[in-house]
């Protein structure tokens, strides 16, 4: 009896996921340059696939070579599809290789699953060469040009959420770290400079004033232009740990001299 339980769930999953997979479709419309071609060093071979789908899915072209992925390639990323219309793949290899095949998969669904929508035979080989200057066919520049208007639409539309409470709060948190380490940055080799004497002091000179110098830089590049240091809370991490951890090791050098003295 619990065998045949098993045996029957099992069955019931493997088919709840055949009917998941089989209600989106996808077929090759158009490829530049033709299905039996030869490209250049990193060339790309554009792809307009026609899909329908109940489900939302991301839609992918990948290269194949005697019934195993080419692993030395690059493919498109891919915006999220639903219902029915046309989407852009392309892959290029990295190195010279020969495509035999291309497979037009889908990802979906929580947990995430990828699954095989069609195959199409080809005859493809890339090669060493610089490849031709050839303009796209007009299809692919619709269709970039689409891929375009909805990346802007969803970054327009991540932008007009509301923030939670919750990341405020992150980053909020984050900021003040950087403030403090900042602060502690500058202020504790300064400190030890006030303090110490002779050969110690001006070792303590050194993490001071890379600190500050970091801090001069970016105040200067940032007014000749204000995109120069877009990730500058990273760069107060990071002198401001290098700081204090020199400072650090600086004391425990003189805990030790003295105690060997």
């Amino acid at each position: 009896m619990c065998r045949r339980l098993v045996l029957f769930s099992a069955w019931v999953l493997a088919f709840g996921t055949q009917l998941a997979c089989a209600d989106s479709t996808a077929r090759i419309l158009e490829t530049q340059p033709a299905a039996g071609a030869t490209l250049g060093k990193g060339q790309n071979f554009w792809l307009l696939i026609e899909y329908e789908s109940d489900e939302p899915i991301s839609l992918w072209a990948r290269p194949y070579r005697d019934g195993k992925e080419v692993e030395k390639a690059m493919s498109n990323a891919s915006l999220t599809h639903v219902g029915s219309g046309q989407a852009l793949g392309w892959f290029s290899l990295v190195e010279p290789g020969e495509v035999d095949e291309i497979r037009i998969k889908a990802g979906s669904g929580k947990p995430y699953r990828e699954w095989e929508l069609m195959r199409l035979p080809v005859q493809l080989r890339w090669t060493d060469a610089t490849p031709a200057d050839e303009p796209h066919a007009a299809w692919v520049d619709a269709a970039l040009a689409t891929e375009k208007a909805r990346y802007a639409e969803e970054a327009k539309r991540r932008a007009s959420e509301p923030v939670t409470p919750g990341v405020t709060a992150l980053l909020s948190g984050f900021m003040l770290g950087v403030l403090a380490l900042l602060v502690a940055g500058i202020t504790v080799p300064l400190c030890s400079v006030w303090r110490w004497r002779g050969r110690w002091r001006i070792a303590a000179a050194v993490p001071a004033c890379a600190m500050l110098f970091v801090v001069l830089r970016i105040v200067v590049d940032t007014t000749r232009d204000p995109t120069s240091h877009n990730l500058w809370p990273f760069e107060i991490l990071q002198i401001g740990v290098v700081s204090l951890a020199i400072v650090g090791a600086l004391k425990l050098a003189r805990i030790v001299v003295r105690a060997q003295t």
